[in-house]
């Protein structure tokens, strides 16, 4: 499968909370942990649990990160 996405995080899956209608996947990357927020029905398709080995892939137009002083950049 090819995809234009060039921003590609490989981790582990280190934890899938399945509500009704989403399912919250953290995954392990090198130090870091990502949150992603997917439909349910994506998670159980594929297959996702802790310890399983995932990539995220990122495409946005923007991030914004917000510091102490309460400003959004």
């Amino acid at each position: 499968m090819q995809l234009s996405t060039r921003n590609r995080l490989p981790g582990t899956i280190t934890e899938v909370v399945k509500g009704e209608a989403a399912a919250k996947v953290t995954l392990q990357v090198g130090d870091n942990h990502l949150v992603a927020l997917i439909t349910r029905e994506s998670a159980d398709e594929l297959g996702l649990e802790a310890g399983k080995q995932a990539t995220a892939l990122v495409k946005a137009t923007d991030v914004m990160i917000l510091t102490d002083g309460g400003d959004v950049a």
